[in-house]
């Protein structure tokens, strides 16, 4: 299952009473009725969403919880590689294992426009089943609120997740230290750059896709070579360059990235050129950054490397002593160049 294209998967639309959206799917009653029954209970359904309460009643199977929220507004809502419903699911899914926590539940959301096709919302819903299946997470509560046209865009999403922290980890910017060494799991900016040229209608050779992946299974793989890893952060708005300059204020170290070192796949980095933007500064939805010990930094990476969702993992560089809270970059002429974080968002509605 794990080559199945979400996008290209289809399931036939339940009999509807509307074509569209209707302020009244928001209302609490029979219409409210039927977008649950028909829409989501039947791609969320399970013990504890099913008895329609307005809580969830958790197990905790471990002493200590991770907890995180966010919300969607992804413009356009169906990009190359994805869409904003199994986006919403995987990045937060991602935001509970950053921390080493196995992912568990997961509550969503909906701020639905008056006049949405309820067929774009049902392959929504329908990818995001999908993408909780594979990540091996329920959804167990939810909320559907319904706007007048024109008050938001289509729809919005906002999901918060729970999972477990595993007993002996403790994963924190605060642990880094001098000479850890800094992994990142692949290329970078393909989720930015597939959201920003389908937005802007630019054609190239090659279709640039988002690389939104849930990530709590290579996690599973690098705890097993060590519970040491420092820190461990998916770079989302901002890239690569927000969460290594977080990285470094917050251990107050300073960060030395390696020449040439941060990987890139071409047509990507053909579109940041048509673009004029930094690919260290594209969000990415399917990648982390993991600080670990010198000592077990390629035991690390080979692990990675044998994960499909890393196979492209590379060390691209460390932690010193010199320019405490500051990220440098080594150039090809020997020089180096200050990655300070970008004053506002290039990219906004990325995610």
């Amino acid at each position: 299952m794990n080559n199945v294209d979400i996008n290209s998967m289809s399931c036939p639309l339940p009999k509807m009473d509307f074509e569209t959206v209707q302020l009244a799917h928001g209302a609490g009653g029979k219409l409210s009725s039927d977008l649950i029954e028909k829409i989501f209970l039947p791609r969320f359904g399970n013990k504890t969403l099913d008895k329609l309460e307005d809580q969830a009643i958790l197990e905790n199977p471990g002493k200590r919880l991770a907890f995180t929220t966010d919300s969607f507004v992804v413009d356009p809502i169906f990009f190359p590689g994805g869409n904003i419903g199994e986006l919403a699911i995987n990045g937060t899914i991602n935001d509970v294992a950053m921390s080493g926590a196995k992912p568990l539940y997961l509550s969503v959301g909906f701020i639905l426009e008056e006049g949405l096709s309820l067929e774009i919302l049902h392959k929504i819903a329908l990818s995001m089943e999908f993408a909780a299946k594979q990540a091996g997470v329920q959804i167990v509560t939810g909320d559907t609120k319904v706007v007048n046209k024109g008050s938001c865009d289509k729809l919005f999403i906002n999901t918060s997740g729970i999972g477990a922290v595993p007993d002996g980890v403790n994963i924190s910017a605060a642990n880094i230290q001098p000479g850890d060494k800094i992994i990142i799991s692949g290329t970078v900016a393909d989720h930015g750059m597939a959201v920003m040229t389908t937005r802007e209608d630019l054609s190239f050779k090659s279709q640039v896709n988002s690389d939104t992946a849930a990530l709590n299974g290579l996690v599973d793989d690098m705890l097993n070579v060590s519970k040491d890893i420092r820190a461990m952060r998916d770079p989302t708005r901002g890239g690569v360059a927000t969460t290594l300059n977080e990285f470094a204020r917050q251990s107050n170290v300073g960060i030395q990235l390696y020449t040439d070192s941060v990987p890139v796949k071409p047509e990507v980095k053909g579109a940041c050129e048509v673009l004029g933007i930094d690919p260290l500064y594209v969000a990415n939805e399917g990648k982390l950054i993991a600080v670990v010990p010198e000592g077990i930094a390629r035991e690390m990476l080979s692990a990675m490397q044998s994960n499909k969702l890393g196979k492209d993992a590379k060390i691209i560089g460390e932690t010193v002593t010199e320019n405490q809270g500051i990220v440098v970059q080594s150039t090809g002429l020997g020089a180096n160049r200050i990655v300070d974080m970008p004053i506002g968002e290039q990219l906004p509605r990325i995610c």
